[in-house]
């Protein structure tokens, strides 16, 4: 196990624009064993501005991870990405692509935008809470992930 997990929680940011998903998401990870702390917001400058600690996001913690949803209103996840990979106070902060597109220009077009992975949404709501739990078990337990950055 991750020892970053031990002692303070997980800080993750999902953003997502889908109240469904959001919902399922939230479920998965209340399920693990992992003390995590998980914010939502619901499109790209939302994201920016948390990532940013902007306006009311001023005390917003710094997330260890991101699952970015790509189709979202005022700014989708391709801008959004790229805007994280290019901040130099942001790039390490590892971006799971999770979304329903499987075109393959998205997937080529979010790894050269340095996307740590693509993972498609599946259909069914078991299938969903199995995906979003193995994305915590690989990312939240297996993975050492960068610290005081």
């Amino acid at each position: 196990m991750n020892s970053r997990n031990i002692g303070k929680p997980v800080e993750i940011l999902l953003v997502e624009d889908n109240p469904g998903d959001v919902r399922l998401t939230q479920e998965a990870f209340k399920e693990g064993k992992l003390r995590n702390r998980l914010s939502v917001v619901g499109d790209g400058v939302e994201a920016m501005a948390f990532l940013r600690r902007e306006g009311q996001y001023a005390d917003a913690p710094r997330p260890d991870i991101i699952l970015l949803d790509l189709n979202m209103p005022k700014k989708d996840g391709r801008e959004t990405l790229a805007d994280i990979k290019e901040d130099p106070e942001l790039k390490c902060i590892p971006v799971v692509i999770l979304t329903t597109s499987e075109a393959e220009e998205d997937i080529l077009k979010t790894y050269d935008l340095h996307a740590n992975c693509y993972i498609t949404k599946p259909v069914g709501l078991d299938k969903f809470i199995e995906i979003v739990k193995y994305i915590k078990d690989f990312w939240l337990s297996i993975v050492k992930l960068p610290t005081g950055v």
